[in-house]
């Protein structure tokens, strides 16, 4: 798979219902559109053992159990405490090979084979870390990807959560705190987490391209172009800011003050 091949899964998988969105294949074509002429088969490979293992896991241990001793104990998926900003970590294919990275792109993994062996598990977008949501006998719970997949407490989410600057009455709303996102949001985050890093680190070409993606998995969102268009102006690119800033303006019907007063400050330095 090529860059292109890539862009043409993303394009296709940004044109379908949340319900069907083809989450591992998306996360591979985004892998890959960062960096091409790759194999993909170990994060394939890796997917289709959890798959394998969680079927046999629950069998005899409860959802929770189950899912974490079979990502985390038997693929050895955790979080990369020591090289956190290694753009590795966002990145499912090395993911797969190294066998640890963000606690998004672990979940991936984790929403895959849940869903193939029916468990209902979804994203969280937790303020500051992302956290899955698993459906169990005694109710919803939170588990933590980045730390081998152990559930997270009420209490602890509610410190996590004021420690990320909520408000007491809003870190203290459970329903709030849990609420479950779309595959295509998790997918999202990841993009938004690349975009994030690249641009503190001044990488503006690998910054453009995580914004691109995210434009192409959820093309009616203008948003995704603005940070096109600050990429691309990052690189001096000028005329190429513009063209995604006009492009962000249609897609919002004009309404995005911010857009329209980014273009006119591009347009002018361009002239």
């Amino acid at each position: 798979m090529d860059r292109e091949e890539a862009e043409i899964i993303l394009s296709s998988a940004g044109g379908v219902a949340d319900g069907e969105f083809p989450l591992l294949e998306a996360a591979i074509a985004c892998a890959i559109h960062e960096a091409p002429a790759r194999d993909a088969g170990a994060a394939r490979e890796v997917a289709n053992l959890g798959v394998e293992r969680l079927t046999q896991r629950l069998k005899r241990e409860s959802p929770e159990e189950a899912i974490a001793e079979t990502m985390a104990g038997d693929l050895g998926l955790s979080g990369d405490l020591l090289t956190l900003e290694d753009p590795a970590n966002a990145d499912v294919v090395s993911v797969a090979t190294r066998r640890c990275g963000l606690a998004v792109a672990l979940g991936v993994f984790y929403l895959h084979a849940a869903r193939r062996c029916g468990l209902t598990v979804h994203g969280v977008d937790f303020p500051g870390h992302f956290l899955l949501r698993i459906e169990t006998e005694e109710g919803p719970l939170a588990l933590d990807p980045f730390s081998e997949g152990r559930v997270v407490l009420p209490s602890e989410l509610t410190r996590r959560a004021l420690h990320a600057g909520l408000t007491p009455n809003v870190a203290d709303r459970l329903d709030r705190l849990m609420a479950p996102v779309s595959d295509r949001g998790v997918l999202l985050r990841l993009q938004n987490v690349i975009f994030a890093q690249a641009s503190a680190a001044g990488d503006f070409t690998r910054a453009e391209r995580a914004a691109q993606r995210r434009a192409l998995l959820d093309p009616s969102d203008h948003r995704p172009w603005l940070d096109v268009a600050a990429a691309r102006e990052g690189q001096g690119a000028l005329a190429g800011a513009l063209e995604a800033l006009q492009k962000a303006t249609v897609l919002d019907g004009g309404a995005a003050l911010a857009a329209r007063a980014q273009r006119e400050r591009v347009r002018l330095r361009l002239n």
